[in-house]
C-alpha cells in the first residue's frame, strides 16, 4: 500500500458510526470519496474535503481501499455483488473491507469473489459503538490473518485500538456476533435486575453499584444501564441493528443444530421493542420493556402497535427482515426460531401487559 498522501480511499455508507470513522480517516490525510443514500448525511465530511460519488461504484472505481459499513446483509450483497457492485467496480488489487456486522456466509462468498477478479475482499466489523468510533478507539474483528491486513494497518488504525484478527473469511463475523450474543444476554440481565429493585423499592444506583463490585456486573450494566435510568434512549447502537445481529446468530446457530435459549429470549424481547417503536431508539431502552404503560408510552413507545402488525416477527422496520431470513413457507423467520406449530411456541418469550401475554411473533398464548 503506499504512503497516505497518495492512497486513495472510499466509503460506502456515512450513518451514525460511518461518518466519525471517515473524520478519523480524513485527519490523518487520506484522500477520501464518500457516498451515502441520503447525501445530507455526508454533508459535514464534504465540508471537510471529502469528495462524492452518487453511486457506490464510482467511489470505488479509483480507490486503492474500499469501506462499507451499510444496514443489513441484504444492502451488503447488494453493495458487493450485484452487476454494478464493487467486485466488478473496484480496481484490480484494491482492498474491500466490509465493517458491517453481516452474515458469516456471505463474507465468505464476496472474499472468494474478490479473489477471482485479483482484489482483496475481508470482514471487519467492529464494536465500541457511536463513542468508540467517535473517540477513534473502535475494536476491530478481522476475517484475515494479521500478514493479509497488514497493507491496510495504518488506515485500520485511525480509527481502531485493539485488533483481532480471526484467520479466516467470515471468521470476523462470526466472531461479533458470539460479541452480540453475550452483549444482548448481558443487557437482558441488567433489565431484569432494574426491574427487580424497582418492585423491591430499592435505589437503582446502588444496585447497580452492587452489581459493578462483584461479578453481578457487565459491561452492559456499567455503560448503558445508567442511561436507562436517566431517561436517556439516544441510539449509540439502534435497537434494530442489535435485533439484527442477534438474528444473524441464532440463523448460524440453526445451521449448526445448536441450542442459544439466552439468544432467543434476548431476540424475543428486542423484536418487541422495535416492533412498538423502539426500533431507533439505543439499545438501552429495552428496560421500557418493563416500565409502566404511561412511562412507556411518554417516551416512544405504543403497546398497540404489537397486536396491529400482522406480519414477520421482525418486524416492519427499514431494512425488512434483519437477519436476511427466508419466507418461502409463510413461517420461517430469522433463522428458522419463532415457528408455531402448536399455536404456543413463540421466539423464546412473552411479553405480559394488561393480564395479556403478548407473543412478539404476533400469536398469542
Amino acid at each position: 500500500m503506499s504512503n497516505t498522501n497518495s492512497t486513495k480511499v472510499a466509503f460506502i455508507g456515512t450513518g451514525i458510526m460511518g461518518v466519525a470513522i471517515c473524520g478519523h480517516i480524513l485527519d490523518a490525510g487520506f484522500d477520501l470519496t464518500v457516498h451515502n443514500r441520503t447525501k445530507s448525511k455526508a454533508e459535514a465530511l464534504l465540508a471537510r474535503g471529502a469528495k462524492w460519488a452518487d453511486t457506490p461504484a464510482d467511489a470505488a472505481r479509483e480507490a486503492d481501499v474500499v469501506f462499507t459499513m451499510v444496514g443489513y446483509p441484504t444492502d451488503v450483497e447488494d453493495v458487493y455483488l450485484a452487476s454494478d457492485g464493487l467486485i466488478r467496480a473496484a480496481r484490480k488489487g484494491a482492498y474491500l473491507i466490509d465493517l458491517t456486522t453481516s452474515s458469516p456466509q456471505l463474507a465468505r462468498d464476496i472474499h472468494d469473489a474478490a479473489e477471482v477478479e485479483d482484489k482483496h475482499a475481508f470482514d471487519c466489523p467492529v464494536t465500541g459503538g457511536q463513542a468508540g468510533a467517535e473517540a477513534g478507539t473502535l475494536t476491530l474483528i478481522i476475517g484475515a490473518t494479521e500478514e493479509q491486513a497488514a497493507p491496510v494497518l495504518p488506515l485500520l488504525q485511525t480509527f481502531g485500538k485493539k485488533l483481532f484478527y480471526f484467520d479466516a473469511p467470515g471468521a470476523g463475523q462470526t466472531a461479533k456476533l458470539c460479541n452480540q450474543v453475550s452483549l444482548a444476554s448481558c443487557m437482558v440481565g441488567y433489565a431484569d435486575a432494574l426491574a427487580l429493585a424497582e418492585q423491591g423499592h430499592l435505589d437503582a444506583h446502588k444496585v447497580l453499584d452492587l452489581m459493578a463490585s462483584g461479578t453481578g456486573g457487565s459491561g452492559a450494566s456499567a455503560s448503558l444501564a445508567p442511561k436507562s435510568l436517566e431517561g436517556d434512549y439516544k441510539p449509540g447502537f439502534m435497537a434494530e441493528h442489535l435485533r439484527k445481529d442477534i438474528a444473524l446468530a441464532l440463523r448460524s446457530a440453526q445451521e449448526a443444530e445448536l441450542a442459544l435459549p439466552g439468544a432467543e429470549t434476548a431476540f424475543a424481547l428486542f423484536d418487541t421493542l422495535c416492533q412498538v417503536g423502539g426500533a431507533r431508539m439505543g439499545t438501552q431502552a429495552l428496560t421500557l420493556l418493563y416500565a409502566e404503560e404511561g412511562d412507556a408510552a411518554a417516551a416512544g413507545l405504543d403497546w398497540s402497535l404489537l397486536d396491529a402488525d400482522d406480519g414477520c416477527c421482525c418486524g416492519g422496520e427499514e431494512g425488512g427482515c434483519g437477519c436476511g431470513g427466508h419466507h418461502e413457507d409463510g413461517h420461517e423467520c430469522c433463522g428458522g426460531h419463532g415457528h408455531h406449530e402448536d399455536g404456543h411456541e413463540c421466539c423464546g418469550g412473552h411479553h405480559e401487559e394488561g393480564g395479556e401475554h403478548h407473543c412478539c411473533c404476533h400469536g398469542e398464548a
